[in-house]
């Protein structure tokens, strides 16, 4: 537990039969790309604060039916799955020739809400549904017994290319306070115009239900918090609405300690998980992939960077909020 096999996964599944076998941290700097954006532009032009993180279906769907007066201050960014879709089924398509209409992408994903999210509205950028199944870990772990792979005796293999690279920033996603830290990295550096001397915001860091910390941005009082799982997200958005706290950033994940903890995990035997902290494993991992990658910052991403300059334009294009952007919707509350 807590050892990356990003290598071996990509080889599993190639020999599962997929064609192309990418990595979702690409389309997760392409989030920051956006989402560090859509921060920046509330906060130089008096939009909606505090700007709230989407990346979590959970806990998006949980603001829709709970807390819809709050859907004004989620960010409009989709989830780095469904942006990864949108752009396979569109800049991926066109660059290798490829009909958009006979691509079928499948998500692996440690997040059980996947799978109603590729089911909503306005999740289809490219005129097709951004992604078209969404399998967990868990289930892709059950898929590789029965097919007869021996895991851990495979060979590290490459995720493809022009869509496999990715940054530090991308992979701590995974963990509660990553999208936040990732965004923050290239939100100060975009705003200061100065480079980070240290990237790492460890405030925002560790398994607390809910974080807070506050930074000078090139004189401004940059206030966030982070919230993960659902009851420590409630308390601290009723503070928000009823005036008790002040943020300009939040980071909410619908499992405690993020993704890593995720409803489509691998479950565990209680032997271990009553004397081991999962998420904490997990998140290390993460953490000493960021602190051993060559770029730590989503807007250093070169392939980023040749995706904005040869099809996107910059963050926040009008082509930009068709592929990559969403909307929400109240939704009622049914009681039994």
């Amino acid at each position: 537990m807590g050892t990356p096999v990003e290598g071996k996964m990509a080889a599993a599944l190639r020999r599962l039969g997929f064609d192309r076998v990418f990595d979702t941290d690409f389309a997760a700097d392409l989030t920051i790309m956006e989402e560090a954006n859509e921060l920046i532009e509330r906060v130089q032009n008096g939009g909606v604060l505090p700007m709230i993180t989407s990346c979590s279906p959970g806990w998006i769907k949980y603001c829709e039916h709970y807390f819809p007066e709050m859907i004004p201050h989620l960010s409009t960014c989709k989830s780095p799955a469904q942006m990864f879709g949108a752009t396979v089924k569109s800049y991926y398509a066109e660059k290798m020739g490829i009909d958009p209409a006979k691509i079928v992408v499948v998500s692996v994903m440690p997040c059980t809400a996947k799978k109603f999210e590729i089911t909503r509205d306005d999740e289809n950028g490219a005129g097709y549904p951004d992604i078209d199944y969404s399998m967990t870990t868990r289930e892709l772990a059950r898929m590789i017994k029965r097919a007869g792979i021996t895991f851990t005796t495979l060979e590290d293999e490459k995720f493809d290319d022009p869509l496999g690279e990715s940054t530090g920033a991308a992979v701590i996603f995974g963990a509660t306070g990553g999208v936040m830290e990732a965004a923050l990295r290239t939100a100060v550096e975009t705003l200061t115009g100065e480079k980070l001397g240290k990237v790492e915001f460890t405030d925002v860091r560790g398994v607390a239900g809910i974080k807070e910390a506050s930074y000078n941005v090139a004189g401004l009082e940059v206030k966030v918090a982070v919230a993960s799982g659902l009851k420590n997200a409630h308390d601290l958005l009723t503070k928000v609405k009823n005036g008790e706290a002040n943020y300009t950033f939040i980071e909410i994940m619908a499992c405690p300690g993020g993704c890593v903890n995720g409803g489509g995990q691998p479950q565990v035997h209680a032997n271990i998980r009553n004397n081991v902290d999962i998420r904490a494993e997990r998140a290390k991992a993460l953490y000493s992939l960021d602190d051993s990658m060559p770029i730590r910052k989503s807007h250093e991403n070169p392939s980023i960077q040749k995706l904005y300059a040869e099809y996107l334009g910059k963050p926040g294009s009008h082509k930009a909020h068709e592929l990559l952007h969403t909307s929400y919707v109240a939704r009622k509350i049914n009681k039994i």
